[in-house]
């Protein structure tokens, strides 16, 4: 079984900074891309920012200069830091990971549970 947990959500004022983290635990054999989904109420969750395990990265056009992912593949941990965060950040922000576990021989997407970040203005 396969598990993301994420932390690191909160409350921040508009301009602030936070750092999510979400690590990946159980029978994994190989994770491909690891990165992060947000989704505002009324929304559709979108695409934030993704990472290879080869380190390329993919950025939505709203956060790039502002928001940086990064991996350890060593610790199968993902992590986004985000500056000069802005009321329309404001979303329930989900890990996701494809991984191949040692249980399922073939690719899947993993979702964390999600984790809240709010910034007021």
């Amino acid at each position: 079984q396969v598990q993301l947990v994420e932390s690191g959500g909160g409350l921040v004022q508009a301009g602030g900074s936070l750092r999510l983290s979400c690590a990946a635990s159980g029978s994994i054999f190989s994770i491909n891309v690891m990165g992060w989904y947000r989704q505002a109420p009324g929304e559709q969750r979108e695409l934030v920012a993704a990472i290879t395990s080869g380190g390329s990265t993919n950025y939505a056009d709203s956060v790039k200069g502002r928001f940086t992912i990064s991996r350890d593949n060593a610790k199968n941990t993902v992590h986004l830091q985000m500056n000069s965060l802005k009321p329309e950040d404001a979303a329930v922000y989900y890990c996701y990971a494809d991984i191949i576990s040692l249980t399922i021989p073939r690719r899947l997407a993993y979702w964390g549970q999600g984790t809240q970040v709010t910034v007021s203005s």
